[in-house]
């Protein structure tokens, strides 16, 4: 009997209206467009705004268009996976509020946190159900609302982020294509260079967490950096090793889109030319869970069936890890 594999089936984002162009940012802290693209790449990125808008919101018109665009109904769906760290509440889970209001009477779900990794754990987990042979039809979504997150008084952290989502779907295949690996870590100790200090059980909400504005994303950047330059690199260039993939095999890295500077560290370890580099940090800036989705959507027409992805990312936590993707289908 063949293995059964996960296939990603189809793909699709969706990103706010309302752009950030780092000259709004010049107006809110001392910083330059130039220091910006230097140091990170990012141009521009997006904002969800509007009264009690979360990352649902971003998140459901891209799982709609995702079964639009595969041609299924929402009743269909077995599984909803949603990787975040901004959900719409404590509880109930944003993936509950997501398949309730896309009609996915059918699904069940949960929210994943892991931050930047956190659509590659998806993705792993997501692949797991399918090979069970239970599960049809998987999507997976990976959305945050970073802006309700981020301190516009910090120019460390805030010119980084953006809002944004992306899901795929996950089906069963015979065939040699779809998740063929996975190498995924996370070390605790992290949590030190990177987190949101408040709004969790261990510091609840308080007159004082909000004022000393412990409720946004702290960031030491030059240690995180060091961290993702060598984890990231290190563990993509390991996948490829573990089944015997030279560079020129390797038809597409799909990064995590935190920094421009990690991105080419990456590629450079894995001997890729920039050409098979996917990126969009300069339009979204770094999306979290969202951004190797993001990327998928806005490359799929440039990908063919067979082709060779290593999907990565590296994120607080901290957590990291690399996923071997043979592509499924064709550019329809």
């Amino acid at each position: 009997m063949s293995q059964l594999r996960a296939a990603i089936t189809a793909v699709n984002g969706f990103v706010p209206e309302d752009v950030v162009t780092n000259f709004d940012l010049e107006k809110m802290v001392d910083t330059s467009d130039e220091w910006i693209r230097t140091r990170t790449g990012i141009i521009e990125r997006r904002r969800l705004k509007g009264e009690g808008k979360g990352s649902s919101q971003m998140a459901i018109p891209a799982v709609q268009g995702l079964l639009e665009k595969r041609g299924i109904s929402p009743e269909e769906i077995d599984l909803l996976i949603c990787a975040t760290v901004t959900p719409d509440h404590v509880f109930p889970a944003t993936s509950n509020i997501i398949c309730d209001k896309i009609g996915a009477k059918n699904a069940w779900g949960y929210d994943l946190s892991a931050a930047c990794s956190g659509f590659i754990y998806g993705v792993e987990t997501g692949r797991r159900f399918v090979e069970s042979g239970q599960y049809k039809k998987v999507v997976v979504v990976g959305v945050d609302k970073m802006s309700a997150i981020l301190d516009y008084q910090d120019r460390n952290t805030c010119i980084i982020f953006g809002d944004g989502a992306g899901a795929i779907l996950l089906e069963p295949t015979e065939e040699e294509f779809g998740i063929m690996d996975s190498i995924l870590h996370a070390d605790g100790s992290g949590i030190d260079y990177l987190h949101q200090k408040a709004g969790g059980s261990a510091y609840p909400p308080t007159e004082e967490t909000v004022a000393n504005r412990q409720h946004f994303v702290y960031q030491e950047g030059k240690t995180v950096f060091k961290f993702a330059v060598t984890n990231m690199a290190d563990v993509s260039y390991n996948i490829m090793e573990r089944n015997n993939l030279s560079s020129d095999d390797v038809n597409w890295l799909v990064p995590h889109q935190a920094n421009k500077r990690i991105i080419d560290a990456t590629a450079n370890r894995m001997g890729l030319p920039s050409e098979r580099v996917m990126l969009n940090i300069q339009r979204y800036g770094n999306t979290t869970a969202g951004t190797i989705p993001l990327c998928l959507w806005d490359y799929e027409k440039q990908l063919k069936k067979g082709d060779n992805l290593v999907l990565a990312a590296f994120g607080g936590g901290f957590t990291w890890g690399a996923i071997y993707v043979k592509w499924a289908y064709d550019p329809s």
